[in-house]
């Protein structure tokens, strides 16, 4: 994921498959790095996290604007799944809080090439991005795009580099791609 953080790489996709007729049809293009999907509790929307953008988007699938994107929700940090909850609320997870070294080499993809070609190796190139210290966070979001709570371990102590979060039965459960654990969170 650093590679494409670090390119800018702009070729990511939203596709729908059709069971029936066995075919994709290409509903976004030029995503930069798409990294979770979850659909309106009424279907009327589908949102996308973009990583390294750091927001969350917003296709309209009925409706007066369907066909239409907007910016759901622009976040401090590189969203990493989006999960809707039984309300209709969306919990997003942040891998790490975005530093300003990553959204300086995220809005200048020359900088993240040449960093790729100095030949730093994965654990620097996460730290550089990631603000030097591990970080959790989780973001529960309205179907509005309003934040509703943040939950933050600032120091990464009980939980660092999130990836998922998903609210069951009243309680979050939490996994992260690069560390070996499932937190639960009572709400």
């Amino acid at each position: 994921f650093m590679l494409v953080l670090l390119s800018g790489d702009k070729t990511g996709r939203l596709m729908k498959y059709n069971k029936s007729t066995k075919e994709v049809t290409v509903l976004l293009r030029g995503l930069a790095f798409p990294n979770g999907v979850a659909l309106s509790k009424d279907g009327s929307f589908v949102l996308v996290a973009e990583t390294t953008t750091c927001r969350i988007l917003q296709l309209w699938l009925r409706g007066p604007k369907a066909g239409h994107v907007d910016t759901f929700a622009v976040l401090p940090g590189f969203p990493d799944n989006v999960r809707r909850n039984s309300q209709g609320h969306f919990w997003v997870a942040l891998h790490a809080k975005g530093s300003r070294f990553a959204k300086w080499v995220s809005s200048n993809p020359w900088a993240g090439k040449a960093l790729l070609k100095i030949g730093f190796n994965f654990k620097q190139l996460h730290s550089s991005f990631a603000g030097w210290k591990p970080h959790a966070a989780a973001v529960k979001l309205s179907d509005k795009g309003e934040i509703l709570e943040v939950l933050e371990d600032c120091d990464g102590k009980t939980l660092k580099f999130i990836s998922e979060v998903e609210e069951k039965d009243g309680k979050l459960w939490i996994a992260s791609v690069l560390m070996p654990f499932i937190g639960i969170y009572g709400l």
